[in-house]
């Protein structure tokens, strides 16, 4: 394994482009990854049922989901982290006070804790998924949740950081902020594989263009940001490749020397 690499890619901004496609160079690069030996895996903030079809399509089984919390290593899970059930059933009460909705995601649905909301609607719709929760507000009480979605406008969110410490809170999207567990990130579900494969740092690469990539840009040793992220991102990769929609996956490659 020692001439071979793993590269972890997020997905949106990333593998998927502005219109939530898979660009026809970023697919052909991925083959490429895998022809050479190298191991293509992803890491995202997604939940796996989120991207199910998009693995299937490149021929990945190595992923990190739920911004690190549910972890899959060759199809088989080895790594679970989930949400404290006491604090989110609060944190549930606490926003439904707010009309501030939530999502629980687990690893192969989503259930809301309200019918609908406009604010659900916005936000998912943005990942278009084609699918939205269904309605089950004593989900949470039910099922391990390795991550939920906190719908509530910019500038709202510090209420509930100053009020709940075993969760992080990170926002994707105008109106929802992901809540994971306190500590929890990509980086570490990057760790959980690295610990069962064994490549050496300068072996380690990673995608990214999102704030939820901050650490794992920060931490995996050759470090990629996209062009379409933010100049704050950026300053936390080491490299900077181009825009997801000017071939930036491809173009990062070649800068890497992992393809032609």
């Amino acid at each position: 394994m020692k001439d071979k690499s793993i590269i972890f890619f997020d997905i949106d901004g990333t593998l998927l482009n502005s219109e939530k496609k898979l660009p026809e160079t970023t697919r052909q690069a991925v083959d490429e990854l895998k022809k050479a030996g190298h191991i293509v895996a992803i890491a995202t903030g997604r939940a796996p049922f989120m991207y199910k079809e998009l693995r299937e399509s490149l021929g990945i089984d190595t992923y990190v989901s739920c911004n690190g919390q549910y972890v899959v290593l060759e199809g088989e899970v080895i790594y679970r982290n989930p949400l404290d059930a006491k604090a989110l059933a609060d944190l549930t009460r606490k926003a439904l006070d707010n009309d501030h909705p939530v999502v629980y995601l687990s690893e192969d649905e989503m259930r809301s804790n309200v019918p609908e909301h406009e604010y659900i609607t916005e936000g998912l719709s943005a990942l278009k998924l084609g699918i939205m929760p269904t309605h089950d507000s004593s989900y949470h009480e039910e099922k391990e949740l390795y991550q939920t979605l906190l719908f509530c406008p910019e500038g709202e969110e510090q209420q509930y950081e100053e009020a709940y410490d075993a969760f992080n809170f990170i926002r994707w999207h105008p109106v929802s902020l992901d809540v994971v567990p306190k500590g929890g990130s990509k980086a570490n579900g990057i760790e959980k594989v690295i610990d069962h494969l064994g490549f050496s740092a300068d072996r380690q690469y990673a995608f990214g263009d999102g704030p939820n990539d901050i650490e794992m840009l920060t931490t995996v040793h050759n470090s990629y940001a996209m062009g379409n992220a933010t100049d704050l991102v950026k300053s936390y990769a080491k490299h900077v490749t181009r825009h997801v929609d000017e071939d930036g996956i491809l173009h990062g490659l070649k800068q890497a020397g992992l393809i032609r």
